[in-house]
Formats: C-alpha cells, structure tokens, sequence
C-alpha cells in the first residue's frame, strides 16, 4: 500500500518572499498553530520571545518586512521535515544582521521555527 508523500516545502518562496520582503509570502508558508522562538541581544536563550500562531507570526513578519533594508537568503538546507536557513540583512547605515533558523514542517508547513539573530552594535 503507497502512501502520500509529505507536500513539499517551497523554498523558492522562501527565498523570494525574504529577499523581496514580501511578509504575505513567507507567512504562507506558516500552519495556523505554528511558533516562533527568536533569540538575541534582547530575548536571550532562557527567555526567548515566543510567537504562537500566525497572527502574532505574521505581525512580527510585517514589522521586519516594513523596514528599510535588504535582505538575502545565503544558504537553505532541507532534510525530510527539516530546515535550515541563513539569512544576511543590511540597513541603509552600513548596520549588518545575521540570522540563522532552524524549522520543522508538518504537511509543507512550518510548524515550529526558532531564530538566532545577531546585529551589529
């Protein structure tokens, strides 16, 4: 007995919605209970900032999609329902963001993903 294949996950879109900072686009790639962990200078390991379901995802999304800077996808590794990305961001001023994410899918979504971010200060 054949069973279905897992849609796959896009990360083409992935790659065009971060580099065109289009939030719509990459909050389609949420499931609707997904969460979100970022941690940085302001939310260290012990206490991230964590985002439940794609409301609170998507918000946070238009806020840094809003901003005036670039963004670019340097690599994106995906293992059965896992995946890895880093992304590089730089503001008008010269000031550089380094991102790294790692995400589990369920169905071709993202489900659980937890971001790593570090700026220049």
């Amino acid at each position: 007995m054949a069973t279905a294949a897992s849609p796959a996950f896009d990360t083409e879109m992935l790659r065009r919605g971060t580099e065109q900072a289009d939030a719509s686009t990459l909050l389609s790639l949420y499931a609707d209970d997904a969460e979100m962990r970022v941690v940085d200078h302001n939310t260290q390991p012990s206490h991230p900032k964590v985002l439940h379901g794609r409301g609170e995802i998507g918000a946070m999304l238009e806020d840094v999609c809003s901003r005036d800077m670039t963004h670019k996808m340097e690599q994106c590794v995906v293992q059965g329902d896992q995946v890895a990305y880093t992304e590089s961001c730089e503001y008008p001023d010269g000031v550089r963001v380094l991102a790294s994410s790692m995400i589990t899918l369920r169905d071709g979504k993202i489900v659980d993903h937890t971001l790593l971010q570090a700026w220049d200060e």
